[in-house]
């Protein structure tokens, strides 16, 4: 017990002094991270509303030729100079920026489509980065060379230097991405009328790429080249969830990219035998399902209680015209008002055979309508409130406006015009029903329309 104990003590102290920013690594380390997820999360959005999130992978991908190749021209040129990270970095950009040129040159003249372009480049330099590799471990320095760390990342070897590349880097696309955001964001939504207006659509897809090539090589060391596709798509893919808007969408993705950064790093540095690329990726998915869960715009949760209440909203307007149908042949149509709907009881069971509802689902609509002061019941049955009763007018009114357009304005088959008013009567707002009025020649003090299945049903019997 006492191991235990003593092991969760020194858990919890690591925990804290990496909360607490006490070693000077983990704030090197927390600081260059959180920048490279922050610009990571804005050259994202553009690449997911551009469709190009294959794009990240092929970027990461080309990168593993050319450190083989940096890597082996640099120790036959000066031995031991090959494990230079400035040396293997330009190698990885020059070996990046050939495969999505290729890829851009593929989509630009041939009719192979985005997808089995990328995937071809991608396959193409995978193919020849692990072949090099090869060719690297058989090198008298390759198994020193310590390579692997750009496949797999290594965050805790980052230095003061490499934070100032990272914050400068990150600095100079944010920048880019802030100038230019409006002419990515036509690329993006429409790049033929961005051409048409003037705008060097080649030169912005350009652009874009590059952007996406200097922070895919900046965070290769942090989260390697396997994982740093995640820290460019994850963000932006979680913003989503939360907004429509595109600028929102920007700063919600640079926020998630940042906040992930961090928490892998924190949690990181407080069990150190977790790798730290691995917790970062795995703290953006956590996020990325909490905002699939719980995100406002498009998150599940939200969408189900929108539409719960949507139904709810259905259900209680059916409920209400029912109880007005069963109180429309007591009175003449003229002179309903809600005060006389108030004054007639309804037994349940004939509102239940109205509606023709389950009887659970009619017990769950009555206790709500009951509950939001819609109905009250009495000994003699379900009465209308005077609130219930001035909805149960206006939803009847809509009904019937729309009921009378499909009869009059489409050649939609008469049996099927309750059914195609149950769909649209609830979406319509007052702008559209004084349409349908305009439409309809509606009297101006005729407020609820009589039933066309009443009129339908006349004409039809007069006929015969």
């Amino acid at each position: 017990m006492s191991s235990v104990l003593g092991v969760v003590d020194s858990m919890l102290e690591l925990l804290f002094r990496a909360i607490t920013l006490r070693d000077y690594n983990t704030r090197i380390v927390l600081g260059g991270t959180i920048l490279l997820g922050i610009s990571s999360g804005l050259v994202g959005t553009f690449l997911v509303l551009r469709k190009r999130a294959l794009a990240a992978d092929v970027v990461s991908h080309s990168a593993l030729p050319g450190i083989a190749i940096a890597f082996l021209v640099a120790e036959r040129l000066s031995p031991g100079s090959g494990r230079s990270s400035s040396i293997l970095l330009i190698g990885a950009f020059v070996s990046s920026l050939l495969g999505m040129g290729m890829t851009m040159c593929i989509r630009r003249w041939t009719r192979i489509k985005d997808d089995a372009a990328l995937a071809i480049v991608l396959g193409l330099f995978f193919g020849l980065g692990m072949a090099l590799f090869t060719v690297v471990q058989r090198t008298a320095t390759g198994n020193a060379a310590g390579l692997q760390h750009f496949i797999f990342g290594k965050a805790a070897s980052i230095v003061a230097a490499d934070v100032w590349l990272i914050a400068e880097v990150s600095a100079v696309v944010t920048l880019l991405c802030c100038a230019l955001f409006k002419e990515l964001s036509l690329l993006c939504f429409d790049e033929e009328f961005a051409a048409a207006r003037g705008y060097h659509t080649f030169v912005l897809d350009g652009t874009l790429t590059l952007m996406a090539v200097t922070v895919t090589l900046i965070g290769l060391q942090s989260v390697g080249l396997l994982l740093v596709v995640a820290l460019l798509l994850i963000p932006p893919t979680a913003a989503r969830f939360w907004t429509h808007h595109l600028k929102s969408m920007a700063l919600i993705a640079a926020a998630i990219g940042g906040l992930s950064c961090g928490i892998g790093v924190l949690l990181s540095a407080a069990f150190p035998r977790l790798a730290a690329g691995a917790v970062i990726v795995l703290s953006g998915a956590a996020l990325f399902v909490l905002s699939l869960l719980f995100g406002r715009s498009q998150g599940l949760w939200p969408r189900w209680r929108s539409q719960r209440e949507f139904e709810h909203k259905i259900g209680r307007s059916d409920l209400l015209r029912a109880c007005f149908e069963y109180i429309e042949p007591l009175f003449n149509i003229d002179e309903i008002n809600a005060r006389k709907l108030q004054s007639v009881s309804i037994p349940p069971s004939r509102l239940l055979n109205i509606g023709h509802w389950p009887e659970s689902h009619f017990q769950r609509l009555t206790a709500s309508a009951e509950k939001s002061g819609l109905l009250r019941f009495s000994s003699e049955g379900w009465q209308l409130t005077m609130d219930g009763a001035v909805e149960a007018m206006n939803v009847t009114r809509q009904h019937r406006l729309w009921e009378l357009y499909l009869l009059t304005q489409t050649d939609l088959d008469p049996r099927l015009v309750d059914r195609g008013a149950d769909g649209i009567e609830h979406a319509l707002d007052s702008e559209q029903l004084a349409r349908l009025e305009g439409l309809l020649s509606a009297a101006s003090d005729q407020r609820i329309p009589p039933s066309p299945h009443v009129i339908t049903g006349a004409a039809n019997s007069d006929s015969t």
